[in-house]
């Protein structure tokens, strides 16, 4: 309602209905921009008289009201809540009434609002353990389906489009190479400098081509490929699949007798195993290469001798440890992102959740993965 400036101001006042009731009566112009009374007050008289069991309003004398009163009245109806103590509206305006009733009678959402205290964090600890636990079915189960399409594959059963498989590989490869170009060049020139510095020390500036040779080839190039596919690729496929959930598309594929894990997992998990390892090499290429742009411009080494010393560092065994490597983790960028696209729930939601989870399963499964390859390579003297 609009203000009126010759309205009084609000005012309160307390009166005995009965010996186990009270009476708030209220005047004036209840307005939102105004000066209203404290619920203080009110709280004070509840607290001083234990026998009270309702509140009864009286608005007769209310001139003028605005959001200002339904806000004060909600919370002494939150105080008399508090108290046990039973309330009375029908002697406030019938608008009045009508909005406070329909605000208490839609419940509070259980996610909302402020709750108890949170778990303790072993609690926390363990609850996310034991999720952890149950989920090893589900994915096994995961894995033996991918599994068995792949062997369909090699037997020729298997229900896919060779122009999907072949738009994956678009996407998955020519359109990542700018982003691998960027990251490789700026890691190559980090390991590059970082390296010079020390070896300088010594007056062995030339083994910065052994130091980012050997560590572009055996690992940062496949390491930092992996990454880079994982937080690009692996989260699209996990939106994809997860987007096809929710419009209950893999729901149709298995209606019309169609192998979703045939006919959307596999393409995806091809794609990345024949485009990881070329990647790996285009990324290790382009590390070099910053190397001996470092090498040349801060150094003063020769383009022809940067280029020896590396030969002489390299030969196909590095190349072959950096390539299974980059292999590996194109594999589980693919089980990573499909697995958690293909769990994802039924909301817009659930498809944020399940990209940020398969982007975060992938990475933890990369440098797991390449611990473990590291030290099995390195036992072997390979």
């Amino acid at each position: 309602m609009a203000a009126n400036p010759t309205t009084k101001t609000a005012q309160l006042k307390f009166g005995e209905m009965m010996p186990d009731g009270l009476q708030l009566s209220l005047a004036g112009a209840w307005l939102i921009k105004g000066k209203l009374p404290t619920t203080a007050e009110v709280e004070q008289q509840l607290q001083s008289r234990p026998e009270l069991k309702q509140v009864s309003f009286s608005g007769a004398e209310i001139t003028d009201w605005d959001t200002g009163l339904l806000t004060w009245l909600t919370k002494v109806i939150v105080l008399c809540q508090a108290q046990k103590i039973t309330t009375d509206l029908a002697g406030l305006p019938e608008g009045v009434g009508r909005l406070i009733k329909l605000a208490h009678e839609v419940p509070a959402k259980k996610d909302t609002g402020k709750h108890g205290k949170e778990p303790p964090l072993l609690a926390r600890v363990g609850e996310s353990t034991l999720a952890t636990y149950r989920a090893i079915p589900a994915m096994l189960a995961f894995l033996g389906e991918v599994t068995l399409s792949i062997g369909r594959f090699f037997l020729g059963k298997a229900q896919y489009r060779r122009s999907d498989l072949l738009l994956i590989i678009q996407d998955v490869g020519p359109r990542s190479l700018a982003i691998v170009s960027l990251i490789s060049f700026l890691v190559g020139l980090i390991v590059a400098y970082m390296g010079a510095v020390q070896l300088a020390q010594f007056g062995a500036q030339i083994f910065i081509a052994n130091l980012v040779g050997l560590g572009m080839v055996r690992e940062m190039g496949a390491l930092m490929t992996g990454i880079i596919m994982a937080g690009r690729t692996g989260a699209a496929f996990a939106a994809q699949l997860g987007t096809m959930q929710v419009n209950e598309e893999i729901d149709a594929f298995r209606t019309l007798g169609i192998a979703p894990i045939d006919f959307l997992v596999l393409p995806r998990m091809l794609a990345l195993i024949l485009v990881m390892p070329l990647l790996v090499l285009y990324s290790d290429l382009v590390g070099i290469l910053a190397g001996l742009l470092v090498s040349v411009l801060a150094f003063d080494i020769g383009v022809f001798e940067y280029y020896q010393q590396t030969i002489r560092a390299l030969d196909l065994r590095h190349i072959a440890v950096g390539l299974s490597k980059g292999t590996v983790y194109g594999i589980l960028i693919a089980f990573a992102g499909c697995l958690r696209g293909m769990q994802c729930g039924r909301s817009a939601q659930a498809v944020g959740q399940a990209t940020t989870s398969a982007v975060v399963t992938s990475i933890v499964m990369i440098v797991v993965a390449a611990s473990v390859m590291t030290i099995i390579f390195q036992q072997l003297g390979i």
